[in-house]
């Protein structure tokens, strides 16, 4: 409540002096000119949303106010911008992203027309573009923009900058004594608030640990019938000891993956589960060759359509929906499918929108594919999928961990001035070209 307060104190007293300032330097009623963007920048600098003093039919104080909340309360780098229809486009993401220097994602509502653009540390183009597009039809601008909020703030990771938190302008003189009182909150306020983020951050993960946990005990099952399955006995007849040492680790691999998933705290603690889990199963498939006679197989990554199908025989050529061919480790069932033209028996997981591909379920699986396939493979076969544009940010790794490639840079909220990639915030405003979705990308289409 104490935190709410403040936040609120700090937008009556600092953003709205901004707007009127610009306002009263616009001139004589009928000649207005627009807000300059300095002053827009200044705004979102203190606070996510900044609706112009001509933009209020748009979106009015109390949806702004309920929207920045949101913002807030998640501590993610999310900046919403609500401009008048004629105000100025050229080169206006660029121009804004430099002005604040906030590594984030930008959304901005311009009259009746949505845009966004983000810092590719923050989320990729191709993550930017399906935002927007499913933005675009979702009616008004208080439903567009608190859809766009709700699914930005489940893409991307990081956290908001710390001047959202109540610091970062000057108070103007007239409001010294309401500052004054602004202040003497402040401190325990500042401190809720960080102890509230990182209790809700800690919730979060708790949450999507516990998704994670019925896909890998699953996992840990049918490893477990696998051995079964085998039947295999160190003493039985023609039993050596390359096999009893194969045997040996697979059953260490699978008490291992047991107590490493009871002591698992948070989602990328299931890496190493799932590691045990395919070193097993390789153990496994080595013993089972040495007992017919066979050669014995290479280490290659398992399946990639689900990791159960044990290690994979060989690379083919696969396109998912809406994307791009590529080249994925398959089993010999699945191999077979796709030679036919059937689909592969993909590995489907819970979400809120039902079943689902696990490539296509939720940021929390990347740990839990890192440990199967590596973190070498792992961005090449993900490539143009949810999951694989969430963890090709650094501040992914802020959530789930690192390891999945050498990513660098700003995170989101970092504060980095002018120092950003100006190709992420290309492109003119509304013209269906973020995401390299124009001119008949993947899914077509813009404004």
């Amino acid at each position: 409540m104490k935190d709410a307060l403040t936040r609120t104190l700090v937008r009556l007293l600092i953003v709205p002096m901004a707007a009127a300032l610009a306002v009263l330097m616009a001139g004589a009623p009928g000649a207005r000119a627009a807000t300059d963007l300095s002053t827009v920048a200044e705004a979102l600098r203190e606070s996510p949303v900044y609706v112009d003093p001509e933009a209020t039919d748009i979106l009015s104080e109390s949806d702004a106010e309920a929207l920045a909340n949101k913002i807030e309360d998640a501590d993610k780098p999310v900046l919403v911008a609500v401009l008048p229809e004629d105000y100025p486009t050229e080169n206006l993401f660029r121009n804004l992203r430099t002005e604040t220097g906030i590594t984030g994602l930008y959304g901005i509502r311009l009259g009746d027309e949505f845009d966004a653009r983000a810092d590719s540390s923050v989320l990729s183009r191709q993550g930017v573009g399906n935002l927007v597009t499913a933005a675009q039809g979702a009616g008004d601008a208080k439903a567009q923009l608190n859809d766009f909020v709700d699914d930005a703030l489940r893409n991307i990771g990081g956290s908001a900058p710390t001047s959202w938190s109540g610091g970062g302008g000057e108070a103007p003189v007239g409001g010294l004594i309401a500052v004054g009182a602004v202040l003497a909150a402040g401190g325990a306020g500042a401190y809720a608030v960080t102890r509230r983020n990182r209790r809700r951050h800690e919730e979060e993960q708790r949450a999507a640990l516990e998704k994670l946990r019925v896909v890998v005990d699953e996992d840990i099952t049918a490893f477990g019938e696998e051995l079964d399955r085998l039947d295999f006995h160190p003493g039985e007849p023609g039993a050596d000891d390359a096999m009893r040492a194969d045997y040996e680790r697979a059953l260490d691999s699978y008490e291992q993956s047991k107590r490493l998933m009871d002591a698992a705290g948070r989602p990328e603690d299931v890496r190493a589960v799932t590691q045990a889990v395919e070193d097993g199963r390789f153990a496994l498939a080595r013993l089972d060759a040495r007992r017919v006679g066979r050669s014995l197989p290479e280490r290659r990554p398992p399946c990639f359509f689900d990791p159960r199908h044990g290690p994979s025989v060989a690379d083919a050529v696969w396109t998912p929906p809406g994307g791009t061919d590529r080249e994925v480790p398959v089993c010999a069932a699945d191999r077979t499918r796709l030679a036919e033209g059937h689909d592969p028996a993909v590995r489907e997981v819970d979400t809120d929108m039902g079943r689902r591909p696990y490539w296509e379920a939720g940021p929390a699986y990347g740990p839990w594919a890192g440990g199967y396939f590596g973190g070498g493979v792992l961005p090449g076969l993900l490539v143009g999928t949810l999951l694989g544009s969430m963890m090709a940010a650094p501040a992914y790794a802020a959530d789930y961990g690192s390891g999945y490639g050498d990513f660098g840079g700003y995170t989101g909220g970092d504060v980095s001035g002018a120092d950003f990639d100006s190709g992420d915030f290309s492109g003119g405003f509304g013209g269906g070209d973020v995401g390299g979705f124009g001119g008949g990308g993947d899914f077509g289409g813009g404004f």
